[in-house]
């Protein structure tokens, strides 16, 4: 195994900034900067020296044993001064050490994988980890690298283990009467975990949103406010605005924070009958996007028509340019009804959030849906009788198969350069 080294911190510069070396050589890699190895786990300050007897910096000192390190193997920790060429002169430096290479992207995480410090749930739970921009995405992938999802995988794994052992011990008696009918128990096993995995896929979705942000969509007619409503959320003139009748052709996209939630308002074009060919082609694009988002906020006025659009429940529906009517609702150039339309996106969102599981990817559901329908089969194997416990053993061995992909267990060997793609140097 290589000894790999990276800048494990932020690039550019900063106060402090860590290089990290993990390997079979990176405790005896201090030598060459003429610092003794320290007491493991022990921050030290020492000034490190290159070759030609070059104070390179003043450095605290870390190093860790394999097995109580992240990688799960001998790493070393130099926190230098956080310039730009102190880094650069330290990297240099252990280039020209034999044995030592520059680390791959996402490789420290990888090693970790290999060595048994993280199951692939935990690696996918640190890049959200890395990614999130909000408060829920920070809970979620933390919960999801505490190893949550693992340990559900665990538990379904052992009933269902459980539950063909049982079958087993049925073929073994085929010729003799069977002790003790395990159809019960097998059964409630198998409908146990049933029971759990459907709740699990039905709350990946929620959880899948929450880690790619929700999507909200501002539809209406022309002119009834919705760039000028946009640009009021966004804080900013992220929309053009105009009094002219079909100034949006395409889809304004604006990301935002919403209490914890990340959020994607849509502006899209305004819904009418049209000849002109343009702004037909935004018309179409903005029923679709606005079908395929979370939610609809539908700004009416008194000629109002959101034809192609299906309605769904919690969708909002409030009168625009408000300050021109005089009436209930919001509008975008006074704030007027701003605050409680945030309110209420917010309380749709947040209560849909609160369905969030541990899967959190499309791959999980997949897992999760395929192991579903082996359960299934093997339910109906039992119900045929005896005869068939064989076939339901094996179906049940399946499933466990499955789950044990979600953590990395087997058949997930083709995931792993596309994961690890995500991560950035030093991680």
């Amino acid at each position: 195994m290589d000894t790999i080294y990276a800048l494990a911190s932020a690039s550019g510069k900063a106060g402090v900034a860590i290089v990290r070396i993990s390997g079979p050589e990176a405790h005896s890699a201090l030598s060459h900067f003429a610092v003794q190895v320290p007491k493991m786990r022990e921050a030290v300050l020492r000034r490190l020296v290159d070759d030609t007897g070059v104070v390179l910096d003043e450095a605290l000192v870390l190093c860790f044993k394999s097995g109580a390190s992240f990688t799960g193997e001998n790493t070393t920790e130099l926190h230098l001064h956080g310039s730009t060429a102190t880094v650069r002169a330290v990297l240099e430096a252990l280039s020209k050490v034999d044995g030592l290479r520059l680390a791959e992207p996402g490789e420290f995480t990888r090693r970790a994988l290999e060595n048994g410090c993280l199951d692939l749930a935990q690696v996918e739970g640190l890049a959200d980890l890395i990614e999130a921009e909000t408060e829920v995405q920070r809970r979620q992938a933390l919960k999801v690298l505490s190893g949550a999802l693992g340990d559900k995988a665990e538990g379904w794994r052992k009933r269902l283990i459980r539950a063909a052992a049982l079958l087993e011990a049925t073929i073994d008696f085929a010729d003799e009467e069977v002790p003790v009918d395990v159809t019960p128990e097998v059964l409630e096993l198998i409908d146990g975990v049933q029971e759990e995995l459907e709740q699990e896929s039905a709350g990946s979705f929620i959880s899948e949103r929450i880690r790619e942000g929700f999507e909200v969509a501002i539809v209406g007619p022309p002119n009834a406010g919705k760039s000028t409503l946009l640009n009021a959320l966004a804080g900013r003139d992220a929309a053009i605005t105009s009094e002219f009748a079909g100034t949006t052709r395409d889809i304004i996209e604006v990301r935002m924070d919403l209490n914890g939630l990340a959020v994607t308002f849509l502006d899209t074009a305004g819904l009418r009958e049209t000849d002109d060919h343009v702004e037909g082609i935004g018309i179409e694009r903005a029923v679709a996007r606005a079908n395929a988002a979370d939610l609809r906020v539908f700004l009416s006025t008194d000629d109002s028509t959101f034809e192609g659009l299906a309605v769904q429940p919690d969708d909002i529906h409030v009168s625009g340019k408000a300050d021109l009517t005089g009436g209930a609702g919001v509008s975008g150039k006074t704030g007027q009804g701003v605050s409680e339309l945030v309110h209420n996106i917010s309380r749709v969102l947040s209560e849909r959030a609160q369905g969030a599981v541990t899967a959190t990817h499309e791959r999980h559901r997949v897992a999760i849906l395929e192991g579903i329908k082996a359960l299934e089969t093997a339910r109906s194997e039992i119900m045929f009788g005896a005869e068939r416990a064989e076939f339901a053993a094996e179906e049940l061995r399946s499933v466990v198969r499955k789950l044990d992909a979600l953590v990395g267990r087997v058949d997930v060997e083709h995931l792993l350069d596309e994961i690890f793609s995500s991560f950035c140097l030093g991680k």
